[in-house]
């Protein structure tokens, strides 16, 4: 592990910039700094502290960068490490982004370009077959949510994945006479609560919760330059605080900053043809901003209220998760299950991120977006079916994680496993797995209980 000490490691808590800096850091010694000064209870990162007791030391500077580009948090400074190799295109994106002239180079887990996903590649006659019943079906006076939802499990085309996730969701009616009244209504509500809310971002009880959002926002994919953007990030921001404000149960959680930018590029692709990587969003009409806008806020709105419980106090829902994850492996692979009780590897060390940010951080953004259309095609995708494809991916690497023979490289390998060249085909071998897995255990749950 390395860790760039040269800067304010953390502005939470360590504020490294005369403490830490010039000094061989070990695992410990940033950990118990981080505890001494954080000033919130973070289960992460006393399961760092358990875990990480040896003094690996961190080395300076530069060879390793955050994936959140700007340090600003024990999560995300501890937790969301990035690869190696990565840093080489996280220097590449900076180097590009300080010429004037030149779009920045993209690096390949930041991609989008994918079949279905962005670009206009020559569609087969399969995929043109496809689209065509998809048109068919969408153009009905009342579409068929369940055979859209067959339709949809294996793939949404770009072209129709606007509508189709909007009516998957729920967002949208299925009869078409009453969409627009609908689209209208909602979008008008949405901008209601902005001038109702958005006001008192920097109220005293509400201070902490945006501090926090504004902090996180610019971390949200940093290597796509569309999301460095300074409009889109002050749509995340008001998309965030007003539901944040709008469900006080949970209020706003770190990772659900990760779960709007799928919905967000998404119904960017309903107004533009190019790639979306690079696009400048100012060149859109303001209606067509602010309906991409409210449209992710209300979408989103619809996938928490179904996994509400991973953010309210304490997680519960998120421990639960990890536990039934914990159990199903145990049933399916008992020898990846035994090698990480022998080297003391706890779930929740490295499953938490799977659950709280539902794949995003181990998955590309392209990958996402399938994975996410098959997940609008189940029933409780989000919630129930995602345990199983959490349980197929990590079956996925058995052979990666039994030739790790210590703790330290197994949480490694598990916090950055090797999915930037994944695709659409990687991603439907996985949804397969985990579907064959759900048909095994879902209907007879004491199967992974022993």
């Amino acid at each position: 592990l390395v860790i760039d000490a040269s800067q304010k490691f953390c502005n939470n808590c360590c504020r490294a910039g005369g403490s830490l800096q010039n000094k061989p850091l070990t695992i410990t010694a940033v950990i118990a700094t981080c505890l001494k000064n954080y000033v919130r209870n973070c289960t992460l990162i006393l399961y760092l502290a358990i875990s990480f007791s040896q003094d690996s030391v961190l080395h300076h500077p530069h060879q390793l960068c955050c994936s959140c580009s700007k340090p600003s948090c024990c999560i995300m400074c501890l937790f969301f490490i990035c690869p190696l190799d990565a840093a080489g295109e996280c220097a590449a994106l900076h180097r590009q982004q300080s010429l004037p002239h030149r779009p920045p180079v993209i690096p390949l887990v930041a991609r989008m370009a994918d079949q279905n996903t962005s670009g206009t590649p020559a569609m087969t006659e399969r995929e043109a077959s496809r689209l065509d019943k998809f048109k068919h079906l969408l153009a009905g006076p009342n579409t068929d949510l369940e055979e859209l939802r067959k339709l949809s499990w294996s793939g949404i085309p770009r072209q129709v994945r606007p509508i189709t996730w909007k009516l998957l969701s729920g967002y949208l009616p299925a009869n078409a006479e009453r969409r627009e009244s609908v689209l209208q209504r909602k979008r008008q509500e949405y901008f209601g609560f902005i001038q109702q809310y958005y006001d008192s971002r920097n109220d005293e009880h509400h201070q902490d919760t945006y501090r926090q959002i504004h902090i996180d926002i610019p971390r949200t994919n940093p290597l796509i330059p569309l999301f460095q953007q300074a409009s889109v990030q002050e749509i995340f921001e008001r998309i965030l605080f007003i539901w944040a404000i709008r469900h006080p149960a949970s209020g706003y959680v770190q990772g659900i900053n990760d779960l709007v930018t799928p919905f967000f590029v998404v119904y960017v692709f309903e107004y533009i043809e190019e790639e979306v990587e690079n696009f400048d969003v100012s060149s859109l009409q303001e209606e067509a901003l602010r309906n991409i806008e409210a449209d992710s806020f209300w979408c989103m709105s619809k996938l928490l209220d179904g996994i509400q419980d991973n953010y309210t106090f304490a997680q519960p829902g998120i421990q639960r998760k990890v536990k039934a994850l914990e159990e199903l492996v145990s049933r399916i692979d008992e020898s990846v299950h035994r090698h990480m009780q022998q080297y003391e590897v706890e779930y929740l060390q490295f499953a938490f991120r799977w659950m709280n940010n539902l794949l995003m951080r181990e998955l590309p953004l392209r990958c996402t977006i399938r994975l996410w259309d098959t997940y609008q095609a189940e029933p409780e995708g989000f919630s129930h079916f995602h345990l199983y494809v959490c349980a197929a991916f990590l079956v996925r690497w058995r052979k990666e994680i039994l030739e790790e023979r210590d703790f330290q490289g197994l949480m490694i390998l598990l916090q950055n496993l090797p999915t930037m060249h994944w695709g659409n085909e990687e991603v439907s071998v996985l949804l397969a797995e985990a579907y064959r897995l759900k048909f095994a255990f879902a209907d007879a749950p004491n199967h992974y209980k022993r």
